[in-house]
């Protein structure tokens, strides 16, 4: 900790973070642990985190991430979708396909932002807000093949006929963005996707990253 920053907002924070990465909460025992503080000090920060909502404790005490954060999560898509936008654009006029940015919305990809082609006579139909499973179509497929892996550069992947038929598509996960489960991908009518294709979906999910860096 340094001067210039609150060592009561640090700890809040951590709280949160530890509760979000864990399905079953936690107990004020097991944070106070983890935090290395004393169980007075969790009490305090728990009862400001209930108070906005932040966090819940259940009848057997556990405290778990409140629904106050999903409120906070709605303003992340319009400010990740601008940021994502100009390379969206690009992507779309130098494939001639219809370009969007997908994130993780509880079990599902959700698409947040999406650029049709201006000068191309017909391309596939794809709205924001669409919504699949992860394990059906490129994008989602892109970001369950990042889940636990050590990438230091996105990857491409593949798929026809699984959103609709005859339709590819190509897709890469969003890496080194903190906070952000997505993908960038581009959709086609085409039976493959041509070669340099893939390579230009993992130039714009690059930038994409970097934007929301």
């Amino acid at each position: 900790m340094t001067a210039e920053t609150s060592q009561t907002l640090d700890r809040g924070l951590r709280v949160l973070k530890l509760l979000a990465d864990t399905d079953h909460g936690l107990t004020v025992t097991e944070l106070s642990h983890r935090l290395g503080v004393n169980r007075t000090v969790v009490y305090r920060l728990l009862t400001t985190l209930e108070q906005h909502t932040l966090v819940r404790r259940d009848l057997g005490g556990r405290v778990r991430v409140g629904l106050g954060v999903l409120r906070l999560g709605r303003q992340v898509h319009p400010l990740v979708r601008e940021a994502a936008m100009p390379a969206l654009r690009s992507l779309a006029e130098d494939i001639g396909a219809t370009a969007h940015l997908t994130l993780v919305d509880g079990g599902d990809a959700l698409a947040v932002a999406v650029v049709e082609p201006s000068w191309t006579d017909y391309h596939v139909a794809y709205r924001a807000g669409f919504r699949h499973a992860l394990d059906r179509g490129a994008a989602g497929k892109a970001i369950l093949a990042a889940r636990g892996a050590v990438l230091t550069e996105p990857r491409c992947t593949l798929t026809h006929g699984e959103l609709e038929t005859g339709a590819s598509g190509a897709a890469a996960a969003l890496v080194g963005v903190s906070g952000i489960e997505g993908s960038v991908g581009v959709v086609m009518l085409a039976d493959s996707v041509p070669e340099r294709v893939g390579a230009r979906v993992v130039d714009a999910a690059r930038e994409v990253a970097d934007a929301l860096r």
